[in-house]
């Protein structure tokens, strides 16, 4: 007699499974990753300096020594190489990328926007432009595969800091409610103060320096944004002290409610009321044109699902049993938020978070198509399309642009309706 055993999936593998047997998200994830793997290589695959070269017997890295460079500000090129054309320069041997160009290069030759058919100038067939160029002669399968960096990098990091924002804001809202948190009448006036001296003092005061380190590169931005935060800490921590000794008298002493839930939904509400698409104009307008600013820009501004939708998790889990269980073993709040009650709230949120990546992707295209924002020498799918407009014979600068945003907004639309018809519990088959 064959025994039938049953197996017990957990939520999670349920979930996974439920996933796999949703084809176009299962295939939209590997496309994302491939997309993903493009970009962390797309130096490998499009670039006007080979991989690896033997010149003048010896074995030369031209793509890690300009890496040194950009990074690290390390000075590894000989001066007779550093501004040399690789592809006339006489070399034993050499490895190169698939695409000989690098996507801001000028191609003077076959300039302005020779088609992919059409007779190009070259020296041999390797150095062909097999999409054709834009109105600048830059080749644009190079510009293809280094806006997929550019495009990714935006949609990751501007929702990776919405997700930090909604999911810190929604926890705290969802949990604490306005009945759960109490702190004395002295706590709350002056780490209320701090608060208020900590950004003025962290973040207006040393806007310009913010403004100077975000003109200058990422690293430096991030430099100078911790040194506004440890400084904002300071300042909180010195206006924190005084309270120690004003919590001893009767007025300082008293316990007050926080209205945690009410604040914190007040704010959801005035930034969903806000014109995103205005403001993100009138920033990238007035600032100095940076990708960066973009990021941090689509970032600040569409926090709001995120939130929402871990406040309702917050709000469904906060009094289970296991919530229950860790506050008797006297878990304190925090531990009970980020250990037990937020992991098991966050399914809902990769729904958003996937609906994000393609909406701020959207965003960033329409920004570099208006020119707005983004530098004029960075090359982005945006730039690409917004060329074909002075253009209008050159079909291939609308049409492979334009393709390439829809094929990648689509994967991460697909990616997020397979990641909520798999987490939600109606559509799983029991």
């Amino acid at each position: 007699m064959k025994m039938e055993t049953t197996l017990s999936y957990s939520p999670r593998a349920r979930a996974w499974e439920a996933f796999k047997k949703n084809k176009p998200a299962y295939y939209s994830l590997w496309a994302v990753g491939v997309l993903a793997l493009i970009a962390i290589l797309a130096d490998f695959l499009a670039y006007n300096k080979p991989i690896i070269a033997s010149y003048r017997g010896e074995v030369i890295f031209p793509i890690f020594k300009d890496y040194g460079e950009r990074f690290f500000g390390l000075n590894l090129w000989h001066p007779e190489l550093r501004k040399a054309n690789w592809r006339e320069l006489e070399v034993e041997w050499a490895l190169w990328p698939p695409v000989r160009y690098a996507p801001e290069e000028l191609d003077l030759r076959n300039a302005p926007a020779v088609g992919p058919f059409e007779e190009q100038i070259i020296n041999s067939s390797v150095e062909r432009h097999y999409l054709g160029t834009d109105n600048l002669g830059r080749d644009l399968l190079s510009g293809l595969i280094h806006g997929t960096r550019i495009s990714l990098t935006v949609g990751l990091v501007s929702v990776g800091i919405a997700a930090i924002i909604g999911i810190l804001l929604g926890a705290l809202a969802g949990y604490f409610g306005d009945t759960s948190l109490q702190l004395s009448r002295a706590s709350l006036w002056m780490g209320t103060l701090g608060v208020f001296l900590g950004l003025y003092y962290g973040f207006y005061v040393r806007r310009y320096a913010l403004a100077e380190a975000l003109a200058e590169g990422f690293f430096s931005f991030i430099g100078s944004l911790l040194l506004s935060i440890g400084l904002s800490g300071l300042i909180v921590g010195l206006c924190w002290l005084p309270s120690r000794l004003l919590k001893r008298t009767a007025w300082g002493g008293k316990r007050l409610y926080l209205w945690v839930d009410l604040t914190i939904s007040r704010l959801i509400e005035i930034m969903m009321s806000l014109p995103t698409t205005l403001l993100i104009f009138t920033i990238a307008a007035i600032a100095k044109p940076s990708l960066f600013l973009v990021m941090a820009v689509i970032g600040l501004t569409s926090w709001t699902g995120i939130a929402r939708f871990t406040r309702g998790e917050m709000l469904k889990v906060r009094n289970l049993d296991y919530i229950q269980a860790a506050r008797a073993l006297g878990y304190n709040d925090w531990r009970i938020i980020f250990l037990h009650a937020l992991p098991n709230s966050l399914a809902p949120v990769l729904v958003s978070i996937a609906f994000g990546i393609a909406s701020a992707i959207l965003v960033e295209s329409g920004l570099s198509f208006l020119g707005i924002g983004v530098p004029p020498t960075t090359v982005t799918w945006g730039s690409l399309l917004s060329s074909a407009r002075s253009a209008t014979g050159a079909w291939w600068l609308a049409v492979f642009p334009g393709l390439a945003i829809f094929v990648v907004v689509t994967l991460f639309n697909l990616l997020g309706e397979g990641i909520r018809d798999a987490i939600d519990p109606r559509l799983q088959e029991h």
